[in-house]
């Protein structure tokens, strides 16, 4: 089967990239060096074609209110032009996508939009999950990346740029904020959606937007001289901020309580939604494993699959593991039996038929504000 090219192929294309696929997506896995792009966002800015995830359009008569029963989370805390992270529940309560709840407010004849930003590999099924269970006249469910582009822009220095590119300050937007605007030297070329959110531990922004206005954008900040990054430098930055990765950290066999996600189930807003009875009772009871952060001592990449022990018993598997280049050191996120999850803990880890010591630490490594490991 063919793999799918976003607007922005041939850009990095001509930019020597290296490409993979993902999800069924022709995506650049780096430009130059993962390194070098890592380096870049966490010292000042780059960004990143992120063209392969979903974007899905939901308009109604108070949209909010009917797509309620799919998340944990009370929708309601968010206010127009705000959003949240979230998670699509199935009945068990297993998770079926992580994702942003975008609240763009009224756009026309009393009716508001929701947008959500869902994982590449989990759009389909969402899409599904959500359609099934709609009552399709309440509400117009559509593709609302046709036609465009999704960029991300991120690092302390994003706002800057693209307030440059833009010519339109974007100050007014708060982390998370969210808005649709037609910019005015760009009147012609429709609405942009932007939001103050991202997946790389740092401040950044996310643009959805013509394929002509993301050519646009994308030249601009090549011409800035700002580093384009690929999936390889967006995988390191999120493991280092301690960020969940679909289909390594999660799938719809783990519940929230397990993921550390459990204050996105909101139990207490008294709303009905999928898995709510399952959770109810999980939350009554001690959880059998939990995901950690881990510290590898010693030379040695712990990939998914890795097993962990303690004493010579297996007590977990790592998930997602890479060399961290702000740390400087391999660290690692596993699930691991709760009696062995405490923060300090030291387990051992065979890799490649050796085994290495690790100390079992929070998951986030790397905050901005706070770049350092905390026990």
């Amino acid at each position: 089967m063919e793999l799918k090219k976003s607007l922005l192929y041939k850009k990095y294309v001509a930019s020597n990239a290296k490409l993979v696929d993902f999800a069924g997506w022709a995506m650049p896995i780096s430009f130059d060096g993962l390194v070098n792009e890592h380096i870049a966002v966490r010292d000042s800015v780059g960004f990143f074609d992120i063209s392969h995830m979903g974007v899905i359009s939901i308009i109604g008569i108070n949209p909010k209110e009917i797509i309620q029963k799919f998340f944990p989370t009370n929708l309601f805390s968010i206010a127009e032009g705000q959003s949240c992270y979230t998670l699509l529940l199935n009945e068990d309560g297993g998770i079926i996508d992580d994702l942003i709840v975008y609240d763009l407010g009224v756009q026309e004849e009393d009716t508001s939009e929701i947008l959500l930003i869902v994982n590449a590999s989990r759009y389909d099924t969402d899409l599904s999950w959500l359609k099934t269970n709609l009552q399709k006249d309440n509400v117009q469910i559509s593709n609302a990346k046709k036609g465009k582009a999704l960029i991300a822009i991120q690092g302390r220095d994003s706002f800057k740029y693209f307030e440059e590119w833009g010519k339109e300050s974007i100050e007014h937007l708060n982390n998370f904020g969210c808005e649709k605007k037609i910019f005015e030297r760009f009147k012609d070329s429709g609405e942009i959606f932007l939001s103050k959110t991202g997946y790389t531990g740092e401040d950044g922004l996310e643009v959805l937007l013509s394929g002509e206005l993301a050519i646009d954008l994308w030249d601009f900040l090549l011409c800035k001289k700002i580093q384009p990054c690929g999936l390889g430098a967006r995988d390191t930055l999120r493991l280092e901020a301690g960020l969940h990765l679909y289909g390594q950290e999660l799938n719809e066999n783990i519940n929230p309580y397990e993921a550390g996600l459990g204050w996105l189930v909101n139990l207490e807003s008294n709303h009905e939604f999928f898995g709510r009875e399952k959770l109810e009772k999980i939350s009554n009871k001690d959880i059998k494993k939990k995901l950690v952060g881990i510290i590898v001592e010693g030379k040695g990449i712990a990939r998914q699959g890795c097993k962990v022990s303690k004493d010579n018993k297996k007590v977990g598997e790592v998930t997602s593991g890479s060399w961290s280049p702000t740390l400087k050191k391999p660290i690692a996120l596993a699930y691991l039996e709760s009696e062995y999850s405490n923060t300090g803990e030291e387990v051992d880890l065979t890799i490649r038929n050796k085994t290495l010591r690790g100390i079992v630490s929070k998951r986030a490594f790397y905050k901005k504000d706070f770049p350092k490991i905390t026990f």
